[in-house]
């Protein structure tokens, strides 16, 4: 048993570890079986992390996705992979995005595509939207939201 922590050594760790930032379930299984633990031990800790309130998914699909937006910009559609990569629910995924208002992502979207555009100092208009479209795009913003966008902010010069 040399190397292995004991479980209240685990549960020790597991809540200075869930009490520094929100978790997710999967991020403490991880950490959990990082630390030795096994399943049953594992699910244990959680289930006393969950009743405690050290652990809960919606909260932390909430703050994830209030974090990722405001910080790193990102859009809805890169929040929602992030999460389910993470193997957080469905019904969290909904309750995290909807954190984010409609009128702050639109503005937020405007600020990256003028941001890009104007660091790209592109004369072509088509080759300049084609290269904001895609950074917006790869930052996690709907396809549809950005073009309609982007045909308001730089028109064809006809």
């Amino acid at each position: 048993m040399s190397g292995r922590p004991t479980f209240d050594k685990a549960k020790e760790k597991i809540l200075r570890y869930c009490a520094y930032q929100e978790r997710c379930h999967s991020e403490v299984r991880d950490k959990l079986y990082e630390l030795g633990m096994d399943e049953d031990d594992a699910g244990e800790l959680i289930t006393f992390l969950i009743s405690e309130g050290f652990l809960n998914e919606e909260r932390f699909a909430r703050t994830f996705a209030r974090g990722k937006f405001r910080l790193k910009k990102w859009g809805r559609i890169r929040i929602k992979h992030e999460l389910e990569s993470r193997q957080v629910s469905r019904n969290c995924i909904r309750y995290g995005l909807s954190e984010i208002e409609d009128d702050e992502y639109q503005q937020t979207l405007e600020q990256i595509l003028l941001s890009k555009a104007e660091s790209l100092q592109e004369e072509n208009v088509f080759v300049l939207r084609d290269k904001v479209s895609k950074y917006a795009i790869y930052k996690g913003f709907e396809p549809d939201l950005v073009w309609a966008k982007l045909r308001v902010l730089f028109p064809d010069q006809r």
